[in-house]
């Protein structure tokens, strides 16, 4: 693990960062937007959940392409489709054309973290792996509480379209880091095999500090990247039963992560409050990002996943009694998300182990593309039940019941990994 691989983790834990933000920026700024246009809260679910329908459509069509084209264009396409989203958004002049651009904005999302999931995992040693890849995912909340932080202020002094002008000057910056500090991994040129594969893997080892190579190995699999080649015997329980769990879970997370700042609006507090309690749910979140991939160091990922989310779903229940007081609300609500988030960073480690490096790009863009469906329906559920005057209560005991599903579907996927073993 020279420092150029380091550094190749760090800006992937960066990118996922700007995901981060990307996702919560409509959250951060929905109270403005209710306001300024009037509109009612299951109109509002279905703005909240729309980039996350574009994540779905992202990580699924870009994760192919992580395999096919290589790991670093699909980042630097999916950065790009960011960018020009985030510029675009503040244009909006009504709720169409905001849930349309939050769909754009979103493919290039959910495009991103498939692609960094795989770059993490082939640019880790085997021993640092599953940290590496906590650690990438950690980056999310880490956006989420900096960019927030951030954008508390602007509501302070500004506008909700001040939020999105904050995403593009960071996507701006991270757009020439991408081909300079991301060469395409070792292992997924090996499975490639492009015209120039040699050439390539030389430019990487040289890049890393490692010793060139005179000429590859013949290549271990024939396997291309493909969402079918996901359905075979030896995948197919774990594709389908992955999902299940991302899916429930990922519901549950975004019902926390998108509504709180309605939520404490709704009890009489001004926006910019509202947007601190967001944040300090992303500090819980970003801490049990921290620990989740330290405690994999020396913890079996399986059990230790079953168990974060038994205590996810106990504390969004408990979130959901919180009374009308910020400071618990806050606490309440990072204790939440310290569980949630969690579990999110060991999927991902999971996600990666679980399929072989030909098919880790497709395979990490299926599960979470298909589970960020899921993740649409959250807010959209918890609209519904606000809508028909189910208390905050109620609607969080519901929401919190699709992490106790995703604990038990763990526990009944088969305990083997993607080579039958």
């Amino acid at each position: 693990m020279g420092w150029r691989q380091i550094a190749a983790i760090a800006l992937c834990c960066a990118l996922n960062a700007l995901d981060g933000f990307d996702v919560l920026s409509i959250s951060f700024a929905s109270p403005g937007i209710a306001a300024e246009w009037g509109i009612d809260r299951k109109a509002l679910g279905i703005v909240l959940s729309m980039e996350i329908f574009g994540m779905a459509v992202g990580s699924v069509m870009l994760g192919q392409l992580a395999d096919r084209i290589g790991r670093m264009y699909t980042a630097l396409i999916s950065l790009i489709i960011m960018l020009v989203g985030m510029i675009a958004t503040p244009h909006s002049t009504d709720v169409g054309m905001l849930a349309g651009l939050r769909l754009f904005t979103g493919l290039g999302i959910g495009g991103m973290l498939a692609a960094t999931n795989a770059l993490t995992a082939e640019y880790a040693n085997a021993k640092w792996r599953n940290a590496a890849i906590a650690l990438m995912a950690a980056g999310y909340p880490l956006g989420a509480v900096v960019g927030g932080s951030i954008a508390r202020e602007m509501l302070v002094s500004g506008g909700w379209r001040d939020v999105f002008y904050l995403g593009a000057g960071l996507a701006i910056i991270l757009l020439p880091l991408v081909p300079w500090l991301l060469p395409e991994p070792v292992g997924a040129l090996m499975q490639r095999r492009p015209a120039n594969a040699l050439q390539q893997v030389n430019r990487t080892l040289r890049i890393f500090g490692h010793e060139q190579v005179d000429h590859l190995p013949p290549a271990e699999s024939q396997i291309k990247g493909s969402v079918t080649q996901l359905f075979t015997k030896g995948l197919l329980p774990i594709t389908i039963l992955l999902t299940v769990a991302y899916f429930m879970h990922i519901l549950t997370f975004y019902f926390i992560v998108k509504w709180i700042p309605k939520v404490v609006v709704d009890m009489g507090f001004p926006a910019s409050a509202a947007a601190g309690v967001l944040v300090w749910t992303n500090v819980g979140g970003l801490i049990g990002a921290v620990l989740f991939s330290l405690s994999s160091l020396r913890l079996p990922l399986r059990p230790a996943l079953v168990g974060a989310m038994l205590l996810s779903s106990i504390m969004v229940a408990v979130f959901g009694q919180s009374p009308a007081d910020l400071k618990v609300l806050s606490i309440a609500a990072g204790v939440a998300a310290f569980f949630t988030n969690g579990v999110i960073v060991g999927f991902y480690a999971l996600i990666a182990q679980s399929f072989p490096t030909a098919l880790r790009g497709s395979g990490t863009g299926f599960v979470i593309g298909i589970g960020r469906a899921g993740a649409a329906a959250g807010p959209i559920i918890a609209g519904f039940l606000f809508e028909a005057k189910l208390g905050l209560p109620m609607v969080a005991i519901a929401m919190a019941l699709g992490s106790l599903t995703a604990a038990v579907t763990l526990i009944v996927m088969p305990k083997r990994d993607a080579h039958g073993h």
